[in-house]
């Protein structure tokens, strides 16, 4: 009986990969009866085959099999972008430490112990199933919001899952020449994240990764790095124009205002930004007359550190929501 917090839609997929046909039709049975929409593979080609035709929602895969074995299967799986974020769990009668270490190391969500009580598998299915139910809604809710986030699995140091926004910025930045995609996890980036979880895992802080491109930076900070299934992080692109258009939002500028509040913060005299923007410093005063008025402030040292302060405060928001 499955526990009622692990109950799971009827109809979910449930891809068994197991070259003994007895162990396939007892599963396969007791996964039926219990509503799930049941494939079956007794190899781990037929395994990579019938995931291309429908992406299951979760997979039973054998560790031990002539030919492709389990662990080469869930290599393969976790290279496909489709089925990375696919839960596996392996069933295996190899316990063995470097065994069940050798099935994470795949790739490998979970494991159970051959011979197979179904009752276990049961249970440990609808708990992954809920868990990967909360992260897509997670990841629903941060494609709404267009953040820019993306997720790492710790055991592959391949990207699991990222939102549009992310997606286009680390093509932006590390697209292959000509190809206008990403090889693998760029090894700035994996090198950065293994730093990070040594740093937190001792209590310390560990700083951003800028990648300047440019005038430009694409700057990652970890949002959580304590899940084992996998690591968030979030990106955010800074650039003079990028700045702008957060001022204008923060603060309902114009664009001429926030433009020169965008060289205030950066610590220009009036004279300096008349120069940049192509204006004499006198309309540079009335704009930024207008923008002490908005900010409810009355100098510019004011105004730069409130604007800061936002700025800031806006990137903080989007990591806790990352996390959350």
């Amino acid at each position: 009986m499955i526990p009622k917090q692990f109950e799971h839609r009827p109809g979910h997929l449930v891809l068994i990969v197991d070259d003994v046909p007895e162990n396939l039709a007892v599963l396969h049975d007791a996964l039926d009866e219990s509503g799930f929409t049941v494939l079956v593979a007794n190899s781990g080609a037929a395994a990579l085959e019938r995931c291309a035709q429908a992406v299951p929602d979760i997979i039973l895969l054998d560790a031990v099999m002539p030919g492709m074995d389990g662990f080469e299967t869930c290599r393969q799986l976790r290279a496909q972008i489709a089925t990375r974020h696919v839960p596996v769990i392996f069933m295996t009668g190899l316990t063995e430490t470097e065994h069940v270490l050798a099935a994470f190391s795949a790739g490998g969500t979970d494991y159970v112990s051959k011979p197979v009580r179904q009752s276990e598998v049961l249970a440990r299915i609808a708990a992954h199933l809920q868990t990967a139910r909360l992260m897509n809604q997670a990841r629903s809710a941060l494609d709404a919001f267009g953040n820019a986030t993306l997720a790492i699995g710790p055991r592959t140091g391949r990207i699991v899952w990222q939102t549009p926004l992310a997606r286009q910025l680390m093509q932006n930045y590390f697209a292959l020449p000509g190809t206008g995609q990403l090889a693998d996890t760029p090894a700035e980036l994996t090198a950065w994240l293994a730093a990070t979880v040594e740093a937190r895992r001792a209590g310390q802080d560990h700083p951003p990764l800028n990648v300047i491109q440019g005038a430009q930076r694409l700057i990652f900070s970890a949002a959580d790095v304590n899940n084992q299934e996998q690591w968030m992080v979030v990106l955010r692109e800074e650039s003079d124009a990028a700045q702008v258009q957060a001022l204008v939002a923060l603060f309902k500028l114009t664009m001429r205002e926030a433009e020169v509040l965008h060289w205030v913060i950066k610590g220009k005299t009036n004279r300096d930004i008349g120069d940049i923007l192509g204006t004499s410093p006198r309309t540079v005063n009335k704009h930024l007359e207008h923008v002490f008025e908005k900010l409810g402030v009355e100098t510019r040292t004011a105004a730069a550190s409130l604007a800061m302060n936002k700025l800031r405060g806006s990137a903080e928001a989007g990591a806790m929501a990352a996390s959350a």
